[in-house]
């Protein structure tokens, strides 16, 4: 594991943490009564292992083809978007009458992961 790498843990997975917290406590608090298809802990997992996979793409790319950083960012961006779609399908297809709660569970912590890799994927292209 490289140096970029442990700091990007060091930051992240006590990101994650805080997050996966606030979002617990405030899904038993505010919303006792509804069902959510997926549990919140499946749902960041997936986004923990997804954003941990694209950043160590991404840490290979910049450091082989550094001028290609840019465009492996965007590149990663659209097949994590295909690879939640594929997440969400059992869930699109179910009975589920009201898909707004899973669906709001599911992106927020998305976009936020999102902006975290965004911040350090910008800095890992400005190094150059």
């Amino acid at each position: 594991m490289s140096t970029p790498f442990l700091n990007f843990i060091k930051l992240f997975l006590p990101f994650a943490l805080v997050l996966f917290g606030l979002q617990y406590f405030v899904t038993l608090q505010l919303f006792q009564s509804t069902i959510f298809y997926y549990s919140i802990w499946s749902i960041y997992v997936f986004h923990i292992i997804i954003t941990l996979a694209a950043h160590l793409f991404l840490l290979f790319v910049h450091k082989n083809f550094p001028d290609k950083t840019g465009f492996t960012f965007m590149g990663m961006g659209v097949i994590k978007m295909m690879a939640c779609v594929v997440f969400l399908i059992p869930m699109i297809q179910s009975d589920t009458i009201n898909r707004i709660p899973d669906v709001a569970a599911f992106f927020i912590p998305y976009f936020m992961f999102l902006l975290f890799e965004t911040i350090f994927a910008v800095r890992l292209i400005n190094k150059d």
